[in-house]
């Protein structure tokens, strides 16, 4: 079906001429440009109608050919929103492509590779990912921080919304934040903005009723968890009416608290003010009951609660109220129970800090109220200790700094909080690499020497000094004719790592090298069927060529394999730790990793074994927990071969040591 056209203006009908002059002229970039220019004008004057009536022909005449618009089913809507905080003509070109898409989606222009029904899904997923441009802040000071890019955005976003139900986006938005929740985050900022932009959505007349009750549900978890407290939304209020409860109703009040916050992985400001309360009054029983713990998790508070009242007196506050979940769940990990866990939690209480540091922390949080800068890093370090996979890395390329903190979490607090304690008091670091220290003061460089804010307090801190270390251990390795992480991980991470490596890139050449060879030893390392069974008792790190959903090479990551399992269905997956912000994503070929209903624990990402494995470049292993590399059946192989070469592969040059000119 064709569009009917009608010119009902006349910036739209220059817009019409200059097309087609663009048609007659495709070679032409002045052309080009100035129908860009006459598109911005319909845009800036809100006539977004006009121009969505001649997207067939605007598609139809190659204004996107060459360019990253070109073909609309390999579009990727979290990249959408981006367009609109960059200079230049992207905003134009995406208020077009979606105005494409949307003709689409309304069966107005037929489309030879998308169909309606994946238009409809593009543009739900994109308007929920993009709420905050459907109802943008209303204050003066947005209104004067929008620039023009972000004003085409909002007044794209409203068209859309006005075109196609915001009802039916509720079940698209609920299971991108239940995705995102599923994962366990310590910083939730974005879910939380989320879950407020979500709230407009309850005045949508079409939004179903489970649509409705799911919103509601996350709205509860970030605000009053109980009806008690949406009652009285003022704490005193609460307090009094909570007091006036019998012992049971108490209970029951506490349980519900705990029950939202285990049900969402969030916390309410509420909820920290009722754990203040309870710890106060040393009322363990109900402290126990709102922070919803196991048997293991109740001993240890009651072992520790001395210190577990100090923690939550000094660290957990309506502004720093997430950090009860990590309570809550470090409770549970026993770290308490680690020797060198309490006197390094009290030299943090009695801490000096420098001045500097102090200054980072308060600046971390927006209002910082009653909270010293040593509570704010209080709270980090019990949403650490707690959640040793909810670490991230946020807009940094700090990976393994990243994955350190996260292992060390896991498997060596004391040293963790040793070094929170030097960053923090010395600012510096040592670690030593092959007998000799590397002071973090006394170096320059690392990959983040500007780093990005918004990090967890263990990061803030710790992430510069780590980064330099990481990078002049990699400068030390630099010219030994072998992959740099080969000596390095083992001497940064610690005992744990295995020295043995194997990598699929020469370092020489820079071509992949003996492939099957590298992906065989994989499998005899790590799989369960052809290791003699050895479990992974350790985070193993390993480098991932990361890919689009188009299985386009975009660049290297580190990750850690925590376990390799069976997952209910019976098939064996590598479950991981994703130190990036978002850990379910699309990698192309079929290749998704979940995070979720797949016998994924909190914070891990999974993938079947084979599908992780064409994604490796290096990784690392125990000789003595192997077992034949030829029992490997060649089928396997040649699978994992094809995924490699048909995704990242294309990018590099293959040889064959047993035939070296072998392309």
């Amino acid at each position: 079906m064709e569009m009917e056209t009608s010119f009902s203006n006349s910036e739209q009908q220059k817009f019409v001429r200059t097309l087609q002059s663009f048609k007659e002229n495709r070679q032409n970039p002045v052309v080009l440009e100035e129908l860009l220019s006459d598109a911005a004008v319909l845009i800036d004057q809100n006539k977004l109608e006009s121009l969505y009536q001649l997207a067939d022909d605007y598609d139809k005449a190659g204004i996107f050919e060459g360019g990253p618009w070109e073909e609309p089913r390999k579009l990727q809507p979290p990249l959408v929103g981006g367009s609109f905080k960059i200079d230049g003509n992207y905003s134009i070109f995406e208020v077009l492509s979606e105005l494409r898409m949307l003709a689409i989606a309304k069966e107005e222009y037929t489309h030879p590779d998308v169909s309606r029904e994946q238009a409809r899904t593009f543009l739900n997923k994109v308007m929920a990912l993009n709420l905050q441009m459907i109802f943008p802040a209303e204050t003066e000071e947005a209104r004067i921080n929008q620039g023009q890019e972000q004003k085409r955005g909002i007044l794209l976003f409203q068209f859309l919304a006005e075109k196609m139900s915001l009802g039916s986006l509720s079940a698209t938005f609920v299971d991108e934040i239940d995705r995102l929740t599923a994962q366990r985050p310590i910083m939730v900022k974005r879910i939380k903005e989320m879950i407020g932009y979500a709230e407009n959505l309850l005045s949508s007349e079409d939004l179903s009723l489970e649509g409705r009750e799911s919103i509601q549900r996350y709205l509860d978890s970030v605000h009053a968890p109980s009806e008690l407290s949406k009652a009285y939304p003022n704490f005193a209020d609460y307090q009094s009416q909570f007091n006036a409860l019998s012992e049971m109703e108490k209970e029951l009040e506490a349980e519900r608290f705990a029950d939202v916050m285990r049900d969402t992985g969030l916390v309410s400001p509420v909820h920290a003010n009722l754990a203040r309360t309870l710890a106060e009054e040393d009322a363990s029983h109900l402290l126990v009951l709102t922070l919803g713990l196991t048997e293991k998790g109740e001993a240890n508070l009651n072992e520790h609660f001395t210190l577990v009242k100090e923690l939550i007196t000094l660290a957990i506050f309506p502004v720093t109220a997430q950090s009860l979940y990590g309570l809550a769940r470090m409770l549970e990990r026993g770290v308490l129970s680690s020797p060198p866990v309490i006197p390094g939690l009290e030299r943090i209480i009695e801490i000096e800090m420098l001045s500097e540091v102090e200054k980072d922390l308060l600046a971390s949080r927006d209002h910082p109220d009653d909270v010293t800068p040593v509570g704010i890093l209080l709270s980090g370090l019990l949403s650490v200790l707690g959640q040793p996979l909810g670490i991230g890395q946020g807009m940094n390329p700090t990976c393994q700094s990243a994955r350190g903190i996260s292992l060390w979490s896991q498997h060596d607090p004391g040293f963790l909080l040793e070094l929170v304690a030097r960053a923090c008091r010395d600012g510096e670091i040592d670690i030593s690499f092959e007998g000799a220290e590397i002071n973090s003061s006394l170096i320059a460089g690392g990959l983040a020497p500007d780093l990005h804010k918004e990090l967890d307090a263990v990061s803030l801190i710790l992430v510069p000094h780590l980064d330099r270390v990481y990078d002049e251990m990699m400068k030390r390795s630099a010219l030994r004719g072998e992959d740099g992480h080969k000596f390095v991980n083992p001497e940064f991470y610690g005992q744990w790592i295995s020295k043995e490596f194997s990598s699929v890139i020469n370092p020489v050449t820079g071509a992949v090298t003996n492939y099957e060879q590298f992906a065989r030893l994989f499998y005899a390392t790590h799989h369960p069927d052809y290791n003699e069974g050895h479990q992974l008792i350790y985070p193993n790190p390993v480098g991932i060529f990361v890919t689009t959903a188009n299985a386009d090479l975009l660049g290297l990551h580190a990750i850690s394999i925590q376990r390799i399992d069976a997952d209910p269905s019976g098939e064996t997956r590598v479950y991981f730790y994703n130190p990036n912000n978002d850990s379910g994503q699309d990698w192309g070929q079929g290749i998704k990793s979940t995070v979720r209903n797949h016998g994924e624990e909190e914070g891990e990402a999974s993938l079947p074994f084979d599908q992780f494995l064409s994604r490796v470049y290096a990784y690392h292993y125990n000789p003595n927990e192997m077992g034949d590399v030829e029992t490997v059946p060649q089928e396997i192989i040649d699978r994992v071969t094809t995924l490699a070469k048909e995704s990242w592969g294309q990018k590099y040059q293959w040889t064959d040591l047993a035939n070296p000119f072998l392309i």
